[in-house]
């Protein structure tokens, strides 16, 4: 991860606790856990910093396309019963607001986002593969850049 600019003490807070919540994540993925799981526990782990957690996009099940099922929810979502299981491959990929949890897609290029309130947003991803005791997490860096930088 690299810092565009010199980030606010706000920043660096609201990145560090987006990374920690993904990670938090990735400790529920093995299988007999429920894939609800993964949402719960990053919503315990942001609940204390007052930060909301965007719900119109989510992770994702990668297969024979890039977007597949199961949506993998980053908030505890109750009727979520699907167990997880060895071979399963998706994306955690938790989207913490400073403000409101609310987004607006841009109506010039149909890809932009920003939080409705104007707020900071951080995003994390990693893509793993549940493991027959317990996940592998693809996208880690050899260099450790998928560390937020602590400088």
């Amino acid at each position: 991860m690299f810092w565009a600019g010199k980030p606010s003490i706000k920043a660096k807070r609201l990145c560090d606790a987006t990374y920690v919540a993904l990670m938090e994540a990735i400790k529920q993925v093995k299988p007999g856990n429920k894939l609800n799981e993964i949402g719960l526990a990053v919503e315990k782990y942001i609940r204390d910093f007052g930060y909301s957690i965007v719900r119109s996009y989510c992770g994702h099940g990668i297969g024979k396309v890039f977007h597949a099922p199961p949506n993998v929810v980053h908030f505890y979502d109750q009727g979520e019963s699907l167990v997880l299981k060895e071979g399963m491959f998706f994306t955690i990929e938790p989207m913490i607001n400073a403000g409101k949890h609310e987004t607006l897609l841009s109506r010039l290029d149909n890809w932009t986002v920003t939080t409705r309130d104007l707020s900071l947003s951080a995003q994390f991803e990693h893509t793993l593969g549940v493991t027959e005791d317990g996940v592998e997490i693809f996208t880690l860096s050899p260099k450790n850049w998928h560390f937020p930088p602590y400088n």
